[in-house]
């Protein structure tokens, strides 16, 4: 079975930075795709960034490109989103989630991100 532990999240002020992780428990992480997916208040789900398992190609949705920076360390079976240069509309809570064709099987059960002075 496979288990997400997200962590990092906290209170930030606009331009600052915070750094999430999601620890992954399973045999399976060096052969998954792994995403963050975001959540606003009131908000649906968004999709933010997607780290590919064979090479580590990097994929972001828009809002986030430049800014964010999803990495992950196969030998802690982690996956990371730096998250830099942060703006009040990144207020959300952050999952981490396994990537499955065309969605995601499996998540973590989210950290709290506060962007505010």
């Amino acid at each position: 079975d496979v288990q997400l532990q997200a962590s990092g999240g906290g209170l930030a002020q606009p331009g600052g930075s915070l750094r999430l992780s999601c620890v992954f428990s399973g045999s399976t992480f060096e052969t998954s795709d792994m995403s963050w997916v975001r959540q606003a208040p009131g908000e649906r789900p968004e999709w933010v960034s997607t780290i590919n398992q064979h090479d580590s190609s990097t994929y972001y949705a828009d809002p986030w490109k430049g800014r964010f920076t999803i990495s992950r360390d196969n030998t802690k079976n982690t996956v990371y989103l730096q998250m830099n240069n942060l703006k009040s509309e990144d207020t959300a809570v952050y999952y981490c989630a396994r990537t499955f064709e065309v969605g995601f099987d499996y998540w973590g059960q989210g950290t709290l991100v506060t962007v505010s002075n």
